[in-house]
């Protein structure tokens, strides 16, 4: 059956016919979706029809069978996918010179079939093992015998024992087993490339067990000289596993909703380029916890912070706001100079997507307070630049030299 895609722009209503969307499938996506779609059933305040209104996200929800949502960024769709790069770090060319990819899906196709080839040549290689410590009662002596519990039930014929098993059943292949499982039950995967998807998992599903991973536990990972090349993979997996929704029943199919909350997105895009795009003397810190109380009990995590290491002490307090008003919000601004307040900076910042209609610099208290811009509707490395200019900071553009690095040099 072919899949009916409504599509739907951030923030921009979209009337649908009441006969296009059955109350079944409404209050689906009413009750699974409504923090990602605003939905208003037909009344006489909609002319008898839906209105649909996407919240800030991007991807794709399957609603039912042949009826799907396919939400759109307002800022350009390359714009995004750069964005979506920087974020998890995706170092590869997935366009081949002679196609475009033009929607999220046709991206989150090309990322699937870009890790299904890699973890089909490593298959082919062999997949990663190593030595797990294990314990058994066995009928024979295997590595170590556990004398004392032997002692203890002499009647009984069995040994305990531990050894060393050499196995290919680790996290490294069980995240890649339950990332691609959960691609192949996306549906997203167009009939050319959902082939290889699936003939990758089954490679690695007869390595390694079936067992739920989260985006997170993708990061931080040790690699070594036998692995490394699972850390490219592990980060493709990472985007799979941070933006695929949980599953939700529908009759008798079972759908998998692919979605990038945008701000999330902009907060963790404009942290990577200013840890990779700040000059030495400065350092980037994400989440920074801040006690409210002597006991730690209470306490708030601050977005970006940057501390100067000459000074050895933070300098500037940021925060990211994915929304375009004609001014900062007042509760906005108060968050952000209460956070400069509690670290000691003297200097705060709110970051916006596009140029404010009435943009603020003041002071409050013995704190500074600007409205900042890193434009996402044009060149980013420019768009970064010229934000890095504007920053108060000591050898930063226009307070004190002109030399920004880029992401290439």
């Amino acid at each position: 059956m072919t899949t009916k895609v409504l599509e739907l722009v951030e923030y921009q209503p979209l009337g649908v016919d009441a006969g296009r969307i059955s109350e079944t499938a409404g209050k689906y996506l009413y009750d699974n979706y409504r923090s990602q779609v605003s939905i208003d059933t037909p009344s006489f305040k909609t002319d008898g029809r839906w209105q649909l209104t996407s919240n800030g996200w991007v991807g794709f929800i399957p609603i039912e069978e042949g009826l799907g949502l396919s939400l759109l960024p307002k800022v350009p769709i390359a714009n995004l996918f750069r964005m979506l790069e920087y974020a998890y770090d995706i170092e590869i060319e997935i366009l081949d010179g002679s196609t475009t990819v033009t929607s999220i899906e046709e991206y989150y196709e090309r990322l699937a079939n870009v890790l299904a080839l890699r973890v089909l040549d490593r298959s082919r290689a062999g997949l990663y093992r190593s030595y797990v410590p294990e314990e058994d009662r066995l009928p024979y002596v295997r590595g170590s015998l556990q004398v004392d519990r032997v002692l203890r039930r002499p009647w009984d014929v069995t040994l305990d024992c531990a050894y060393q098993e050499h196995t290919s059943d680790l996290e490294e292949n069980q995240i890649l087993a339950w990332t691609l499982f959960l691609i192949c039950r996306s549906g997203i995967c167009s009939p050319r490339i959902a082939p290889t998807v699936r003939r990758a998992f089954r490679c690695v599903q007869g390595a390694a067990r079936l067992v739920p991973y989260t985006g997170p536990n993708c990061g931080g990972r040790t690699y070594n000289r036998l692995n490394q090349d699972y850390e490219p993979m592990h980060a493709l997996c990472r985007f799979f596993l941070d933006h695929t929704g949980p599953t939700h029943d529908f009759g008798d199919r079972r759908m998998l909703p692919f979605l990038v909350d945008m701000a999330k997105l902009f907060e963790k895009f404009v942290a990577v380029w200013l840890r990779q795009n700040l000059p030495s003397r400065y350092e980037l810190r994400e989440q920074q916890a801040v006690g409210l109380d002597r006991e730690g009990v209470l306490r708030f995590l601050v977005d970006l912070v940057i501390h100067d290491r000459e000074l050895g002490a933070p300098v500037l307090v940021l925060d990211t706001k994915y929304k375009k008003p004609g001014a900062p919000a007042s509760e906005d601004v108060q968050q952000v100079i209460a956070y400069a307040e509690s670290l000691g900076c003297k200097q705060s910042g709110l970051i916006y997507p596009r140029p404010l209609e009435h943009p603020v610099e003041t002071t409050v208290g013995s704190i500074e307070f600007r409205t900042l811009t890193f434009d996402l509707s044009g060149d980013l490395e420019k768009a970064g630049r010229e934000m890095l200019r504007a920053l108060p900071l000591e050898g930063v553009g226009d307070w004190g030299g002109d030399a920004v690095p880029s992401r290439s040099n």
